[in-house]
């Protein structure tokens, strides 16, 4: 034990000191670190790559535009097949109404997701867009994730280069990380078979950069995936952005099981879970500058230790969020008590844009 204790010391330092550590290096920590150490280690990682005192948050709305699908994934609780009673598609009113809600309490961005319809054309994509954009013109469109770019890509019958270009004219701003799970075909063929897998996730993010859109990135622990395969995420997320460049911020969640196909079948992993992970993406992906902490999945206590273990932004105050809590999960953090959690952190709260560019604070937020 002595020795593989002197080794983890080892590794752990080499991160801290900006040296970049191996994927054979970050399975030992995942296997053999004890979360007291790496906590403190993706801390000074943190402080290193952020040394302001103040931690981020951004007000957003996550509006669902339909919950069509056909993909089938086993662990969404989301989804409607088409031609069930509960299909919707939301109509220019509703949405309209959910971003003047979001104007109304100083929020500046939308992230705009939904199921993979099979009817919707490209056209109703790029009208939803420039609608959006001119109806609100100071409102950041963060959409359509890259598992529903490549359905856009078959359904459509273009590249998926021509589809991000098309988006990008109507007034698509930048690309969430949604659909990442774990970016190991393996475990994707069990989840989610018929979702865009491992290289056509990654490059439709690529190919987004390319094109001038930057976007998130994501990674969902807790199912069938191993240790070793974690890692292996990273380390294309990594190798991703040290060519491309693609990505502002990672996010690390939780399966939340119930009422999906998996309930029964996984056990949800836990705060202990969650927060090493964290920790090592911290120390991992050193070329990701911010780590948004997962309130939405673990709650407001864990969001404030996430702090304490490599993350720097609040991510967003979720104005809506539905597809977490139809798994049965529901959490809420409003700005006051995001507050409170952040200056018993020894920092400051500061309401930024997508870019982490820090923003005034206006009216009620």
């Amino acid at each position: 034990m002595k020795g593989f204790g002197f080794m983890v010391q080892k590794i752990l330092d080499k991160a801290v000191a900006g040296t970049r550590i191996t994927s054979d290096e970050a399975l030992v920590l995942m296997e053999r670190a004890d979360l007291a150490s790496l906590g403190r280690a993706a801390l000074a990682v943190r402080q290193r790559m952020h040394p302001e005192k103040y931690a981020t948050y951004v007000i957003d709305r996550n509006i669902n535009y339909t919950n069509s699908c056909i993909a089938d994934c086993d662990f969404c609780a989301f989804y409607r097949r088409p031609g069930d009673p509960e299909e919707y598609v939301l109509s220019r009113d509703e949405l309209y109404a959910k971003i003047r809600e979001l104007e109304a309490i100083g929020g500046t961005q939308i992230l705009m997701q939904g199921g993979h319809h099979p009817y919707l054309k490209l056209s109703w994509y790029e009208e939803l867009l420039h609608d959006i954009r001119t109806t609100f013109p100071a409102i950041h469109i963060h959409a359509f994730s890259p598992s529903e770019v490549v359905h856009f890509s078959h359904i459509f019958k273009m590249p998926v280069r021509e589809v991000i270009q098309r988006l990008k004219a109507a007034g698509l701003h930048s690309i969430p990380g949604g659909g990442g799970e774990i970016l190991v075909d393996r475990v994707r063929q069990i989840i989610a078979p018929k979702k865009a897998q491992t290289d056509d996730w990654l490059g439709v993010m690529n190919t987004a950069a390319q094109e001038g859109l930057k976007g998130s990135c994501t990674m969902v622990i807790g199912h069938f995936e191993t240790l070793a395969e974690r890692i292996e995420h990273l380390d294309r997320l990594r190798k991703s952005q040290d060519e491309f460049a693609p990505y502002s911020a990672f996010i690390v969640w939780t399966l939340q099981p119930k009422h999906t196909k998996l309930e029964g079948r996984v056990e949800a992993a836990g705060a202990f879970d969650y927060l090493r992970t964290l920790s090592i993406a911290r120390l991992y992906l050193d070329n990701i500058p911010n780590i948004q902490s997962s309130w939405v999945t673990q709650g407001a206590k864990v969001g404030q230790l996430s702090f304490l273990h490599g993350c720097n932004d609040w991510g967003g105050l979720m104005m809506e969020e539905n597809v977490v809590s139809q798994a049965g999960t529901v959490h809420h953090v409003q700005v006051d008590q995001m507050r409170v959690l952040t200056a018993e952190l020894g920092l400051d709260l500061k309401k930024r844009n997508f870019f982490y560019e820090v923003i005034e604070e206006k009216g009620a937020a």
